[in-house]
């Protein structure tokens, strides 16, 4: 990774530059501040900059755009990936100085659409908002390159990382978009990336130099709690009994379809107001329960994890899992709904050993190995194809064929550029071996992410700094506001006896600390990079292998992981950073 630290072109320049955008906020959409986070993402998009944005839940992440917007003279696209969040952000628009913002989407009818494309096209709309599927179609590139787009916004961002919580495949196609819209800065925005999938996140867009900024992962007023049990018919009473004790609106999350009806059942013969909540409900049911949630008409959503985004609610006082999520990452931005006010607010998972095989089941990946040679055969038949014609060709729809498209770009068999794809000179059986290669190791990875979760329920540590440790940052002491905390977690620093790039651990050695963030190696597993470090085990994600959990005692003693000191953390380039900047992802 290159360290470059982003410098104003002169503090003057800066200066005037903050206090524009000052200014353009609390005249027209009526902040009287900005937080210092959000001015050093703004100020390097009015000097065309990309920016990546990793910022909690309800920090004010859509401020990033929208402000710097109303000093530049083209249109923001933005790219939003549910349309019940483009409703939410064009709301947050909807106010009397503020410039008109649109949506062009499948659910509006053509008439609409095309309207708020006239809208677009002379110049009445500053903002227009779409899914990454519309950006996929030649004629929306067609309109959009006839207008000056001054910055492309890419929300929640970590849906482009391939083997993340919340993978869209549509994603992978928005670094060509940019090239296809004239290169404006790019905006990615996200509230849940640790540092691997941040760098995802900028190789997928072909992000220039972006400057990361990144923080305020930490929220005091979260309690958090994780109650183990064995028995499947205790947990479930147990899961419905504390839901029905906690004061609303909250949020349950179940592992399946199922689990929702039944628990939603059970919470309403306790005459509480539970809507069932997930992806094989009409849109229009989906639809209705999000807008009873809003407005008090539903006290408790049960839902699986497609209740997610989009979630703009202020007051919802508990989120609580029935079962354990897949990941670090779909957790933390689960528990992220809870307590957006700022006021206390309960988080609890209800954790059965045995659960865990659901969510590795749920990891299976089995390419289509037959579609596979069929798309990379048609690609090199008549190279470079467009995405479209490649769909009409085989006659294959939505996410069997971006799935076997991605496959293939991320194992190196076919490659993406404004005038479609190509394919490179490889036989075809080796790129259904390539292909599948790529697809088990995106298997390890996320079934080693459900190992993370397992040591996060097993932790003996302080929850909150597992969490900030998961995400790059580090807390000094234990919070004292998680269930581990009131039992007396461990607060010992880790720490083990080894210089970097050397062996097993010395008695003469300087005590080095596996700190979040440092790049390591492995004897057998390679190079990795420390997610998180407690009192006796060091968590690391490998590249090949996904996450492993070792014994520090066992690295002292034998050596396997040494710190690789080609990457180490440069105290004097970071010095001179505030908290939550970083230095670019190269």
């Amino acid at each position: 990774m290159q360290h470059n630290t982003y410098r104003p072109s002169s503090a003057r320049a800066s200066d005037d530059a903050r206090e524009e955008l000052c200014t353009a906020a609390q005249k027209v959409f009526g902040w009287d501040t900005l937080r210092p986070e959000q001015l050093d993402a703004m100020v390097p998009l009015l000097d065309g900059r990309d920016v990546l944005a990793v910022m909690a839940t309800g920090s004010g992440k859509s401020a990033i755009y929208q402000v710097p917007s109303l000093l530049l003279p083209g249109v923001t696209v933005v790219v939003s990936p549910l349309i019940a969040l483009q409703n939410d952000q064009i709301a947050g628009l909807d106010h009397s100085e503020a410039p008109e913002a649109v949506a062009i989407n499948s659910r509006q009818r053509e008439s609409e659409n095309e309207a708020n494309w006239r809208a677009v096209l002379e110049h009445d709309a500053d903002y227009v908002f779409l899914a990454p599927e519309q950006l996929a179609k030649d004629e929306v590139l067609e309109r959009l390159r006839s207008v000056e787009v001054s910055l492309l916004v890419v929300d929640e961002a970590h849906c482009v990382a391939m083997w993340g919580h919340d993978f869209r495949p549509e994603y992978l196609r928005l670094g060509d978009v940019a090239e296809a819209l004239g290169r404006p800065p790019v905006v990615a925005l996200t509230a849940t990336a640790s540092p691997p999938v941040r760098e995802d996140i900028v190789e997928a867009l072909r992000m220039r130099d972006p400057l990361v900024v990144a923080g305020g992962f930490d929220r005091p007023n979260l309690d958090i709690e994780v109650r183990r049990h064995t028995d499947d018919g205790e947990k479930r009473r147990a899961v419905v009994e504390a839901v029905a004790s906690l004061p609303g609106p909250g949020i349950l999350y179940a592992a399946t379809r199922k689990d929702t009806e039944r628990y939603a059942d059970a919470l309403r013969e306790r005459g509480i107001d539970a809507c069932p909540y997930h992806a094989g409900m009409r849109a229009a049911e989906r639809e209705d329960v999000h807008l009873g949630f809003l407005d008090g008409r539903c006290d408790v959503v049960v839902a699986t994890s497609a209740f997610g985004m989009g979630i703009d609610k202020p007051d919802v006082r508990f989120v609580v899992h029935a079962s354990v999520p897949d990941s670090v990452d779909s957790y933390y931005q689960q528990i992220g709904r809870a307590g957006r006010d700022g006021e206390p607010a309960t988080v609890l998972m209800f954790y059965r050993p045995e659960d865990l095989s659901l969510a590795t089941f749920f990891t299976t990946h089995n390419p289509d190995e037959e579609l596979i040679g069929r798309v990379f055969s048609a690609v090199r038949s008549a190279s470079p194809m467009k995405l479209g014609r490649l769909r009409t060709e085989l006659d294959v729809r939505g996410r069997r064929l971006s799935n076997a498209v991605n496959l293939l770009e991320r194992c190196g068999a076919l490659v993406s550029g404004r005038r479609g794809l190509s394919a490179t000179d490889i036989p075809r059986r080796q790129a259904i071996e390539q292909a599948r290669e790529t697809a088990a190791s995106g298997e390890r990875l996320d079934r080693s992410r459900v190992e993370m979760m397992r040591g996060y329920a097993e932790t003996r540590g302080c929850r909150r700094r597992f969490l900030l440790g998961y995400f790059g940052e580090t807390s000094a002491d234990p919070c004292g506001r998680c269930d581990t905390c009131r039992d007396g977690a461990s607060d010992e620093v880790a720490t083990v006896s080894v210089l970097p790039g050397t062996g097993a651990a010395q008695p003469d050695c300087e005590t080095t600390e596996f700190i979040p963030n440092t790049r390591v190696v492995h004897t057998e597993w390679g190079p990795g990079v420390v997610m998180t470090c407690e009192h006796d085990r060091v968590t690391v994600l490998f590249d090949s292998e996904g996450y492993r959990t070792l014994s520090l005692a066992a690295v002292a003693e034998s050596g396997v992981l040494t710190v690789d000191d080609d990457h180490l953390p440069d105290e004097a380039s970071t010095a001179a950073l505030p908290a939550h900047m970083e230095e670019p992802v190269a």
